[in-house]
């Protein structure tokens, strides 16, 4: 249940704390006021996308906070638990957006990404919003609707999965048919293909170890003249060299240590240089000993680096990944001399898969068809009472296996209506005006509402279009919800804010430079005075005001609990 909304530079709102209830909230003002502010700022906390422009004036920052109480709400609850992010009955989502686009959002504390925010946001709050019966058109939202009805997610990840499965196994059944199509052809090319590769046998990491000796030996030469003349350098010349040198040094300094001592550290590093000379004079002599001058092995090296290229280019592949392509080719034409057996063997697999997916499809038809004839009734029932009576409504549900396999299932789901008696059922679209249509998703929003274990309900303004006894009813059936669950309601109709428990009103101030609104918890005199300008306009009367304290007294005496005045 939400408890709490912290709204801070937010469009026209500079900061409002707003404390809320069990129960029917509802939620008026003047047109223009921002009745909708706080339904907006409850979407960003939970997910929805913003940018800099819902920032107010002259600010840097906006920043929404709200608080649920989860003790009710085992899904939110488990879903906290599973993230780690639990907090004794409580969650506390904060979420911030910055002047250069930027938002941070964190749960009970936790920073945490967008999609996290919805997933929570799913299981804490359901929207209604007043523009909704316009999708309510589309067969897609049609379908998704019947299924939320009917609670059908298990079921229709179970068709999804099945659906997977079968279109995996029928691609490979084409893609091997298209194949056997030009089998020889491609039985050549691959047998050729892989015959060469066998050919290269090619290892990995061989390429780096034949440019190391490709290198060494193309500069052969060079390394011998060099390093003779190093070795000539340290200790082979005849006439002079660092080594004789070194020694001639090191004689003189033992000679000079004996008439001072602070001398010796010189003579030490100077053992130390002919210690390392005598051994890098070994390491060389070594290494030219080992280096060859090999024109045949060269030309070799340089041969089979150029066949790499040429069939790294041939295959249009990196060389250094040039050794992974046989496995491949080798499993393709092991694939392709097997074809035969293997297009048999998917027959049985694409039968099975096919079977797999009908009995999973069917048993969501039969969920569909269940649902559909409950919901036909329900809505039907419910045109009764808003304005339409006569009026029928059916949730068409065909299904037929000699449709394409979807991983929606197997029906056809239409939504069919006739709003006056006599007339046949036709498609929704063609038959609703824009009136009938918002009543008509009324009474679906409603209906699907109080099946929902989501504990907070939002109806943004979707009683627009109707008014008199209609109104009055839409009042009852959500005053009828706020029993099992908390109901926030924006609405503009006097007959469905005479039924909340609770009441806030939105204004709107503004002098030459600044435009703010607040949002304010009515008192019993604040209340009966709101209802009031709702019945009366500009003009109240106490004559307005008497049918607005009536209106209280008589939504108590309809749904036999206090209506709170306060």
């Amino acid at each position: 249940m939400l408890t709490y909304i912290h709204i801070w530079n937010f469009a026209v709102v500079e900061k409002l704390d707003i404390e809320f209830n069990e129960g029917l909230t509802i939620v008026t003002g003047e047109t223009g006021a921002g009745k909708s502010i706080m339904l907006d700022a409850l979407g960003l906390a939970l997910g929805d996308r913003a940018d800099s422009s819902i920032i107010r004036h002259g600010c840097d920052k906006a920043e929404i906070s709200v608080s649920f109480s989860t003790a009710d709400t085992p899904d939110a609850e488990n879903w906290l638990v599973e993230h780690e992010m639990n907090s004794e009955n409580e969650c506390i989502i904060r979420r911030s957006i910055n002047a250069n686009g930027s938002s941070k959002a964190f749960i009970n504390g936790i920073p945490s990404p967008i999609k996290l925010l919805r997933e929570l946001g799913e299981k804490l709050v359901d929207l209604h919003g007043q523009h909704e019966h316009q999708s309510l058109l589309k067969a897609e939202l049609q379908r998704t609707l019947l299924d939320d009805y009917a609670k059908n997610q298990q079921r229709l990840d179970k068709v999804r999965q099945a659906y997977k499965t079968w279109q995996q196994l029928n691609n490979e059944y084409q893609r091997l048919t298209q194949a056997s199509k030009d089998r020889t052809a491609q039985l050549d090319l691959l047998r050729y293909q892989v015959e060469e590769l066998e050919t290269l046998n090619l290892q990995e990491g061989e390429i780096k170890d034949i440019e190391v000796e490709h290198k060494r030996l193309a500069n052969a030469n060079q390394l011998l003249s060099s390093s003779d003349s190093v070795l000539r350098s340290l200790m082979d010349d005849e006439n002079i060299n660092i080594n004789q040198l070194l020694n001639k040094s090191i004689a003189e300094l033992d000679t000079l240590n004996k008439l001072d001592q602070a001398i010796k550290p010189a003579s030490e590093l100077l053992n130390n240089a002919l210690i390392n000379i005598e051994e890098a004079t070994s390491e060389l002599r070594h290494y030219t000993s080992s280096l060859e001058i090999d024109p045949q092995r060269l030309e070799l090296l340089e041969q089979r680096l150029a066949d790499i290229q040429s069939l790294s280019r041939k295959h249009n592949i990196n060389s250094e990944l040039l050794h992974t392509l046989l496995p491949t080719l080798a499993k393709e034409l092991d694939a392709l001399e097997n074809a035969d057996v293997r297009l048999g063997n998917l027959e049985a697999e694409i039968q099975q898969a096919a079977d797999t997916y009908l009995a999973a499809a069917n048993e969501l038809s039969k969920k569909r068809q269940t649902a559909a004839k409950k919901l036909s009734k329900l809505v039907t029932a419910s045109m009764q009472t808003l304005g339409m009576e006569g009026g029928r409504f059916e949730v068409s549900c065909q299904a037929t296996t000699d449709s394409p396999y979807s991983a929606l299932g197997l029906d056809t789901i239409e939504f069919l209506v006739s709003a006056n008696p006599g007339q046949s059922l036709k498609p929704l679209a063609k038959v609703a005006s824009g009136g009938e249509l918002s009543r008509i998703s009324l009474a679906i929003q409603v209906i699907a509402a109080k099946d929902t274990r989501i504990p907070t309900l939002v109806f943004d303004e979707v009683d627009v279009g109707i008014g008199g006894r209609v109104a009055e009813i839409v009042g009852l059936e959500l005053r009828t919800l706020s029993e099992h669950r908390q109901v926030l309601c924006v609405t503009h109709l006097p007959q469905v804010a005479a039924l909340g428990h609770h009441h806030l009103l939105v204004n709107k101030t503004s002098n030459k430079k600044v435009t703010t609104t607040q949002i304010t918890n009515l008192s019993r005199e604040e209340r009966i005075e709101e209802i009031a300008r709702m019945l009366g306009g500009l003009n109240i009367t106490e004559q307005t005001r008497s049918h607005a304290k009536e209106m209280i007294e008589q939504a108590h005496q309809q749904t036999g609990q206090q209506v709170e005045l306060a």
